[in-house]
């Protein structure tokens, strides 16, 4: 599934407004995001 360059960027608006409102999202998105980024790494190898 590709994404176009439109839904990217009504996603990162999306997100932006949601960190805006919520300040501490953002930490939340950081930590999942690196964990899933760990996991790959662990899967792929």
């Amino acid at each position: 599934m590709k994404i176009s360059g439109m839904w990217m960027g009504v996603i990162a608006i999306i997100l932006g407004i949601l960190v805006l409102a919520l300040p501490d999202l953002i930490r939340w998105f950081i930590g999942v995001g690196l964990i899933v980024l760990g996991m790959l790494a662990l899967i792929r190898k």
